[in-house]
């Protein structure tokens, strides 16, 4: 689990399991045995994916009694988003640059 470096929000997300943790905790704050409930996954594996995610920066987690409530992390997450954003748009910069060569070559 130490491939993935603090605030390696995309690297983190490559794994479908860490993918379907984002999604629950997109619809409300859960505990470890809430999450492992909803997942193919044991309860020491969803809290090594937490970690993971945690170090990311993705999510954010409080202690409540002896339990532990992971939610998602907000600037974390607008923070992949700008990075996705960003990639978007160079996505389509480059788009747009073929698109005007290829009008040019054939004018």
């Amino acid at each position: 689990m130490d491939t993935y470096q603090t605030g390696d929000a995309l690297g983190a997300l490559g794994d479908p399991t860490r993918r379907a943790i984002v999604e629950c905790l997109a619809g409300r704050p859960r505990a470890v045995g809430e999450l492992a409930d909803e997942l193919p996954v044991s309860r020491p594996a969803v809290s090594q994916h937490l970690k993971v995610l945690k170090n990311a920066g993705l999510v954010s987690e409080r202690a409540e009694g002896t339990r532990r409530i992971y939610r998602l992390n907000l600037v974390g997450v607008a923070a992949l988003r700008d990075q996705l954003e960003t990639f978007w748009n160079r996505a389509l910069a480059g788009y747009q640059d073929v698109a005007e060569e290829a009008e040019e070559e054939n004018s």
